[in-house]
């Protein structure tokens, strides 16, 4: 007799089509249950899909209330996740991808459908039709989605992460040394946004930091320069909001430089503001931002961004962005060998590993650090070549070791001849020198011998000779 099943041990069986189906009620995220449904070609094929269901939910892996397709979690993600915790452009940025690139793709694809190898064709199709190294990279950033999924229990796995990213590369960032710096400041002075620029080249500031600045975050007194607000252009109107991240907010000391321009940017505001009369748009008081247009609202930041570019190109400076005045100040600071985190700090960067990539090597950098490597390995073989160049005598080393062949009287030759001759003489000093005394007295003594002998052969012959 077959036995009967138990409560919701589920069931497996064929259905029309020819497939098998497996069927059971399972717990759900909110604790309710629901009915999980499962296929396969074969009837072992769709209890094993129900086991592994069965043995998940043991472990404590709910199901999902509502099987998510793509688009419509993505939607739901950029209003409940993003939209409260990002800033307004990062929340336009994602959208934008979101919209023209996830939701005609994949947006139909269910979350529990998506796989390393769809999104990877997903990405190499993205550059295929043109897009982009950026738009991907975009893209791949938007998909964190699916972490924020796995966090809520939809998802056993984040397929984002496991996928390989086509290779990108960011461009290597463009930086002034300090004499173009000087140059486009002498260039800028007659512009209205002279003294705007010059705030940018000394503290690195973004375009819209520099702009956000109020009167009440200078500190004239105490010396401080507070970086609290930006200003950019949010859904048509120029805004002031909150800055990129938390280490963005920071103080800077308020240099005398800085000083000077601060207090003449008053004097001319002050002066637009009687000329503007009722007309002027400012906050007023300390709110007042620093830099205002004629009548006091504030400035479109890509006016910064023209105004930069219009200087540059009629004085022929070389071209940068205006941001990379940013990448100009912190490699100035690693020239000069200030600590990376000191500059993290004043650049307002969340990690030094984002300030490196505001710091860069010039060719001057390397030639100073080649000179040294030159210096340490070959300055002392270069040396011996002209020496040796120059003498036609042997060194000084080695006339020490000619010299103590002699004494030795050991053979010359860089091989032993006579291991014995090789041994070191055991005789004290005083041994030494009466052997040579000796020595010396034998040869003299048969060299006079020498001469009589020679003088006498001399005499004979002459004798001889005469008679």
């Amino acid at each position: 007799m077959a036995r009967r099943k138990a409560n919701g041990e589920g069931s497996i069986y064929k259905r029309k089509d020819g497939r098998w189906e497996g069927a059971a009620y399972l717990g759900t995220i909110s604790g309710k249950a629901k009915r999980l449904r499962v296929y396969g070609k074969t009837r072992k094929e769709a209890h094993e899909k129900l086991t592994a269901a069965f043995a998940r939910s043991q472990q404590g892996v709910s199901l999902p209330d509502h099987n998510w397709k793509l688009a419509e979690y993505l939607d739901y993600w950029l209003s409940n996740a993003v939209n409260p915790d990002r800033r307004p452009n990062t929340y336009r940025r994602y959208e934008g991808v979101v919209r023209l690139h996830l939701k005609p793709a994949l947006g139909k694809k269910q979350l529990q459908q998506l796989s390393v190898r769809m999104l990877e064709e997903f990405y190499k199709n993205l550059l295929t039709e043109g897009a982009s190294r950026n738009t991907v990279y975009q893209a791949q950033k938007v998909l964190s989605a699916l972490t924020h999924a796995m966090r809520q229990e939809l998802l056993l796995r984040n397929v984002a992460r496991l996928a390989e990213m086509p290779r990108y590369k960011p461009k290597e960032g463009q930086f002034w040394t300090a004499p173009e710096a000087i140059e486009f400041l002498r260039a800028a002075r007659p512009d209205p946004l002279y003294h705007a620029f010059v705030l940018s080249v000394l503290y690195g500031l973004r375009r819209g930091e520099v702009l956000g600045i109020r009167w009440c975050d200078v500190d004239f007194d105490n010396g401080v320069l507070r970086i609290r607000q930006q200003v950019q252009r949010i859904g048509g109107s120029l805004q002031q909001v909150e800055l990129k991240t938390e280490s963005s907010e920071r103080d800077e000391p308020l240099l005398d430089t800085a000083r000077k321009v601060l207090l003449q940017q008053r004097i001319n505001q002050g002066i637009a503001r009687s000329t503007a009369g009722t007309e002027w748009l400012g906050a007023g008081a300390d709110d007042e931002l620093v830099f205002t247009t004629r009548t006091g609202s504030p400035i479109e930041p890509r006016n910064l961004y023209r105004s930069f570019h219009r200087i540059i190109e009629k004085h022929g400076i070389r071209r940068i962005k205006l941001h990379e005045l940013r990448h100009t100040n912190g490699t100035t600071q690693k020239d000069l060998n200030v600590p990376e985190r000191d500059t993290q700090a004043v650049l307002g960067h969340s990690s030094t590993s984002t300030t490196r990539i505001y710091q860069h090597v010039s060719l001057e950098n390397k030639l100073v650090a080649l000179e040294k490597v030159e210096r340490h390995l070959f300055e002392e073989q270069f040396a011996e070549d002209q020496t040796s160049s120059r003498q036609s005598q042997p060194s000084a080393k080695k006339k020490l070791h000619l010299i103590g062949e002699v004494l030795s009287g050991g053979p010359t030759g860089t091989r032993t001849q006579d291991t014995r001759l090789k041994r070191p003489i055991q005789s004290n000093i005083q041994d030494r020198l009466t052997s040579i005394s000796l020595a010396m007295s034998f040869r003299a003594r048969t060299w006079k011998l020498g001469c009589v002998a020679v003088s006498i052969a001399v005499k004979s012959s002459s004798l001889e000779f005469a008679a």
